[in-house]
């Protein structure tokens, strides 16, 4: 109720209280005190209001605080979303633009997160709006909020429209940086063609002063494991992760213990190697062809095998004298057994005519129509389907044990032994044939 209309009431009041007493000498005393009484009475009932008005007055500045520091939170999140945009417009096409990426997703969800908080905020004036519902000013701060709240859901139907954008953005980028890998790959191709012609490739080893490969870094003093750049004769720089023995130094080609890489890549993505040189990974069709130009070559794998759970593992290795012919013969593989431990099984066969590589998209196995590298996945030297893909998938879910308990975890290939053999770590690694002596 309004004060005009108090007032108007407390008047209307004293008015029928004077007119109901008798004029009488003898009561107007006492009539006077009942008047006093109630005016009295009245009075406090206006103070009591007034104090309700100020408290409310007090609650609308408290919310009018928090909308201030909402809308200012707000100007904030829109700013960081500006400053994410032109961040992404001036990314370069490498490794850092899928990391930048990965940073603006994190952003938006802490970004959802805060927006989330402030909703609920605004749910808390809501309800403290509603229990004092009885003053005027609550529809108007009901319908700010409600303002807000549109806003709200409108900035975050905004972030999601952004968060897709970065999403197809960074496909795009991924789409892009395979291309550029690709022609970089035929630019070094095509320079290293140039450089042999004209007979440069030995005096740009000599001034690049990198080994030539990891038993080179050996025989110069290296003596520890671990990550190094190296350049093969008439190739350009790449990384390895070499293995330093008492007898040299090994180049390791192919790992796999855990199953976190994907090996179910295609023909291109095989030829320039793929996954961490710190975790499972494989060099690359060309960086291998381009040490096994070198010379002599030996290639040693070493395999663990046994079913999941079961506590003595089979440990197996065999070496190979090992070529390896460029893309021009299909990176064909010729490997002559020099010596094998564990299992007297044969690991690798390759034949005299040697084997052409093959993936699910070039279909260069000798299997009639078959494609084995479709049918059995990953990329790998095949004579036929039923021989050894060390390459393969590599199951790492229990659940899916379970379901087929003949089965073993690790990656399936069939061998002497018999079919599905369960192999939990692969390491395939080469080195000079001179380290043995």
């Amino acid at each position: 109720m309004k004060m005009p209309q108090l007032l108007i009431l407390l008047v209307t009041i004293l008015v029928h209280v004077a007119a109901g007493f008798p004029f009488q000498s003898q009561s107007k005393h006492a009539s006077w005190d009942d008047v006093n009484v109630v005016a009295h009475g009245l009075l406090q009932l206006g103070q009591g209001l007034k104090e309700h008005v100020d408290k409310t007055k007090a609650q609308m500045r408290d919310v009018n605080a928090k909308l201030k520091a909402f809308n200012t939170t707000v100007t904030e999140l829109q700013g960081k979303q500006q400053e994410q945009e032109e961040a992404l417009k001036a990314a370069q096409l490498t490794e850092e633009v899928r990391v930048k990426v990965e940073e603006v997703r994190r952003q938006n969800e802490d970004i959802h997160s805060r927006m989330d908080r402030l909703e609920e905020k605004v749910d808390e004036v809501q309800i403290v709006d509603s229990n004092n519902s009885d003053h005027t000013g609550v529809p108007f701060i009901q319908r700010l909020v409600m303002a807000q709240n549109r806003r709200i859901d409108q900035l975050v139907d905004k972030i999601k429209q952004q968060q897709d954008k970065l999403e197809k953005q960074s496909m795009h980028l991924q789409v892009l940086q395979s291309k550029v890998a690709h022609k970089r790959v035929k630019s070094h191709r095509r320079r290293d063609e140039e450089t042999a012609q004209r007979g440069e490739a030995e005096r740009s080893e000599s001034t690049s002063g990198l080994a030539k490969d990891c038993h080179d870094l050996f025989v110069q003093g290296q003596r520890a494991s671990g990550v190094y750049t190296i350049q093969p004769e008439s190739s350009q720089p790449f990384n390895v992760l070499c293995e330093m023995t008492a007898e040299g130094g090994w180049t390791i080609i192919q790992k796999r213990h855990d199953g976190s890489q994907n090996f179910n890549q295609l023909w291109e993505t095989y030829k320039r190697g793929f996954g961490s040189l710190n975790g499972e990974f494989w060099l690359g069709l060309e960086n291998i062809h381009s040490l096994s130009k070198q010379g002599q070559y030996i290639l040693q794998v070493e395999l663990v095998s046994g079913q999941a759970g079961e506590q003595q593992q089979q440990q197996q290795a065999a070496q190979y004298h090992f070529q390896l012919d460029g893309e021009e013969k299909k990176f064909t593989l010729h490997l002559q057994e020099e010596s094998s431990s564990g299992d007297q099984e044969k690991i690798m066969t390759t034949g005299t005519t040697g084997l052409p590589f093959s993936t699910a998209d070039r279909d260069n196995d000798l299997a009639a129509d078959i494609n084995c590298a479709e049918q059995l996945s990953g990329g790998w030297w095949f004579s036929s389907c039923g021989e050894s893909n060390l390459n393969g998938k590599y199951p790492r879910r229990p659940s899916t044990l379970r379901r087929h308990q003949s089965r073993r975890q690790g990656m399936f290939w069939t061998s002497t032994k018999g079919p599905n053999k369960s192999v939990k770590t692969t390491l395939m690694k080469i080195a000079p044939a001179t380290i043995k002596q």
